[in-house]
């Protein structure tokens, strides 16, 4: 006879375990064991009867894996979780006594300190997975920077998020990782690529920020004490494979007067006393210097090649010269005009540090000069000014400084008229020459911030008299987004890609609604004309009594005609039907023109309607060919993939559909903008 199992002891109730059962098997509080699950990765599971799980399980039960569980016996921190336990007690009991000497000796020796380190190493084995886990913590962090200091966020906390974030910023800036942004409701997105890793996070705006009471910050402080400790171990290994000291030098003064990027010098491993800045725009890079010492080696190499001899090579072997190898990227470029696009690749990193290098900007007061100066530091510009209001470490402070080629402003042009002349220059070397808003400094671009935006998503510079001062902007689009095949494009023009005849309907639906609303307010004598003209067409305006054998002679008749009138009684009924359609237009213009007091002119008005009728009739007939096409090929179909083509019809609609509307409102505002 074989061994009767216990109840409980297989199957889903014993590979679940409720959080109350893990709470008391690890002896920690609950405020414990949802930091040490945060540390851990360690997430509530969902069995697939509750049931059979736990005897005791509520809708509202939360599981975990036992093995997770017992995987957490044997973690460090729970010794550390129990001593702060123990000195939270003594603490308690010396403030208890009145002895608060000894318990800020105790809160201050012997408090425990979390090392996080062990965890980081076990979750993320290799550097490649810390990268890939690293969009939610740039996101997180990002938004604690941004945090007014409050009882729920220390202001450590603070300092500690915009430390690590400035440092991968700086990072980004040196090897020109970023790709492209974009300017969204919830804040500014960001991507870049890092050892072949496309990472995007989100930068909030800085607005006020009102701290809820509705989220809860215990938790969000956990995450943000161990993604700290990741993005730690992270910017230390970027910046110990370009050689350069970790961490950076931070000057407090220059933080304090607001310099935030600029408070941050980068130096090389061996430099020393020449530290490598990011605003030495003339000092040349470690690439740089390592070209120039692998060029004097190659001419070495090529005299001695030359003294041997061996340098004679035959026409049939054609030699490669370093001009000829360019490290420019691949077009993919469509066989065909309606096959799909192929997705490009992005910038390289030479191209993204040369986009903005040879410009200098100077951003207003009114400009974001945060995003702003990230952005243009990653995409090689050296030189940046802004006002002396928007805090220290810019290139210059004085607006009328002549090497200013590009000035971000973000506020409405002037007229002429009404400028004020260009101040005179402060006497004295290293004055600040200010220039009341509005006033334009000859040989200068003046720019809105999206300029900057487009141009890193387009990789390429822009025509800026498209983004002036007090111009209608062009829409800024996700660069994310890929427009699909019969959607709407917002780039594309109306032209390119709306369907044949489009326009021509949307404009009868137009004068349709048009024709309803003048209908609603007509005069007296139209509505007059309109019933006299309806009674005349029913039996000359008069009533008839019709007998029933009558009426049954008549129904006769009609059934006989109907049974052999054939195809040209339906072709003459459709041109009847298209002659009366017509009448009827001309005859509501005709009323239209009369109401107005305005001259109709019947003829042209009359062939232009015909002209259109028939181009309308054309493409329903061959719409309706097509459609007799289709059906034909679905009877030939199985049923399996007839309902598959039909659900595929059915999405491609949808998406026509929403494309035509979009289009339809376009129409109408360019329309509005012509007039």
């Amino acid at each position: 006879m074989a061994k009767i199992k216990k109840k409980g002891t297989s199957g889903q109730a014993k590979n679940y375990i409720t959080r109350t059962q893990a709470v008391r098997k690890l002896q920690i509080s609950l405020p414990d064991f949802r930091r040490l699950c945060i540390f851990k990765g360690i997430y509530p599971r969902e069995p697939r009867s509750k049931k059979k799980a736990s005897k005791s399980a509520t809708q509202n039960t939360t599981f975990y894996y036992t093995k997770d569980i017992q995987y957490l016996l044997h973690e460090p921190l729970l010794r550390k979780f129990r001593e702060q336990k123990a000195l939270a007690k003594k603490i308690a009991r010396s403030l208890g006594r009145g002895e608060v000497g000894d318990a800020a000796r105790l809160e201050k020796n012997h408090a425990p300190k979390l090392s996080l380190d062990h965890v980081i190493k076990e979750r993320y084995p290799t550097f490649i997975d810390a990268l890939r886990d690293l969009d939610d913590a740039l996101s997180l962090l990002f938004l604690f920077a941004n945090l007014p200091s409050t009882n729920h966020v220390p202001p450590k906390t603070i300092a500690l998020c915009q430390r690590v974030t400035h440092e991968f910023q700086h990072y980004l800036i040196t090897t020109n990782s970023l790709r492209k942004s974009f300017l969204s409701i919830k804040g500014i997105y960001y991507q870049a690529t890092i050892q072949g890793q496309d990472i995007m996070w989100l930068v909030p705006y800085r607005f006020v920020q009102r701290v809820n009471g509705d989220v809860d910050y215990r938790i969000m402080a956990t995450f943000v004490e161990f993604y700290t400790t990741l993005l730690g171990f992270v910017n230390y290994r970027l910046y110990s494979s370009l050689g350069l000291r970790y961490p950076p030098k931070f000057d407090t003064r220059l933080d304090e007067n607001g310099a935030e990027l600029a408070a941050f010098t980068l130096e090389g491993r061996t430099v020393g006393d020449a530290p490598k800045a990011i605003e030495a725009a003339n000092k040349p890079s470690g690439d740089a210097a390592n070209k120039e010492v692998s060029a004097k080696i190659q001419k070495k190499v090529d005299k001695v090649i030359k003294k041997a001899g061996l340098d004679q090579v035959s026409d049939e072997q054609p030699t490669e010269t370093a001009e000829e190898v360019t490290d420019e990227i691949d077009k993919f470029e469509t066989t065909a005009p309606e096959a799909d696009t192929l997705p490009q690749p992005d910038l390289s990193g030479d191209q993204a540090g040369s986009l903005f290098a040879p410009f200098t900007f100077y951003i207003s007061r009114e400009a974001p000069k945060a995003p702003l100066e990230f952005i243009l530091r990653s995409f090689g510009c050296k030189r940046i000014g802004w006002d002396t209001v928007l805090g220290g470490g810019a290139f210059t402070h004085n607006e009328a400084d002549p090497r200013i080629t590009h000035q971000i402003v973000d506020r409405p042009s002037l007229p002429e008229s009404s400028l004020p002349a260009i101040p005179n220059a402060a006497d004295g070397e290293g004055a600040v020459q200010t220039v009341k808003p509005g006033t334009r400094v000859p040989g200068r671009t003046y720019i809105q911030p999206q300029w900057i935006w487009d141009s890193i998503n387009e990789g390429k510079l822009l025509r800026p008299d498209l983004y002036a001062p007090g111009a209608t902007l062009p829409p800024h689009l996700s660069p994310w987004v890929k427009s699909k095949k019969g959607g709407y494009d917002p780039r594309a023009s109306l032209a390119e890609q709306e369907e044949e005849g489009e326009a021509d309907l949307d404009e009868e639906e137009e004068s349709d609604e048009e024709m309803e609303e003048a209908g609603e307010d007509k005069p007296a004598a139209a509505v007059t004309k309109e019933s006299e003209s309806e009674d005349e067409s029913v039996d000359g305006g008069m009533d008839v009594a019709v007998t029933d054998d009558e009426e049954d002679e008549s129904e006769e008749e009609e059934e006989e005609e109907d049974e052999f009138a054939g195809i040209e009684d339906a072709d003459a009924g459709s041109e009847s039907e298209d002659e009366e359609e017509t009448a009827r237009t001309q005859h509501q213009k005709e009323l239209e023109a009369e109401a107005a007091g305005l001259p109709f002119t019947s003829n042209g008005a009359a062939d232009e309607s015909a002209a259109k009728k028939k181009q309308a009739k054309k493409r329903a007939s061959k719409k309706r060919e097509e459609e007799e096409e289709l059906e034909r090929q679905k009877m030939m179909m199985s049923r399996k993939k007839r309902k598959l083509l039909e659900k595929m019809m059915y999405s491609n609609k949808k998406t026509a559909d929403e494309a035509a509307k979009l289009r339809s409102k376009r129409r109408k505002v360019e329309k509005g903008a012509g007039k």
